[in-house]
């Protein structure tokens, strides 16, 4: 013998649902597939001096270094890649790069061997890339959180 509780299915008119009726979808957008890329680098230098060696790095040593990586990667089809400075600020910058070419720009930075200057070594490693800048944003500090 099995017994039903109609009271179960009522839902009363407070409910979320009740007021969900209510509310009008005005725009949805979904962006599948944008049209750029962003990459988060970060300058280090194997420095045996006081860390002044490190402290410099502006707009055009990062598009001197990039250039020089993906030339050198790529050759002129590498140079070839547009390359937007979004920020530099001390050691780290933020790039913009074509959606295509990004993982052209990420293998030629990483396999980049840097230059000397002064006895130091520079070189550019890449900490984050994303189709979404977004994702990157907040970041900051994600690489020390086990290393306390």
């Amino acid at each position: 013998m099995t017994t039903q509780n109609s009271s179960a299915e009522e839902t009363p008119a407070s409910t979320p649902r009740a007021t969900s009726l209510k509310s009008h979808e005005l725009l949805t957008c979904t962006i599948k597939t944008p049209a750029f890329s962003y990459a988060h680098l970060e300058l280090i230098a194997d420095s045996p001096q006081a860390p002044e060696a490190t402290a410099g790095l502006d707009d055009l040593q990062v598009r001197s270094y990039c250039d020089a990586a993906l030339r050198q990667f790529l050759g002129v089809t590498g140079s070839a890649i547009p390359i937007d400075i979004l920020k530099v600020d001390r050691t780290q910058c933020w790039l913009r790069v074509p959606r295509p070419d990004l993982s052209p720009f990420a293998a030629a930075i990483t396999a980049w061997a840097g230059v000397s200057e002064q006895g130091t070594r520079r070189v550019l490693r890449v900490k984050q890339c994303s189709d979404y800048l977004g994702a990157m944003v907040g970041a900051d500090g994600q690489d020390k959180l086990w290393f306390s």
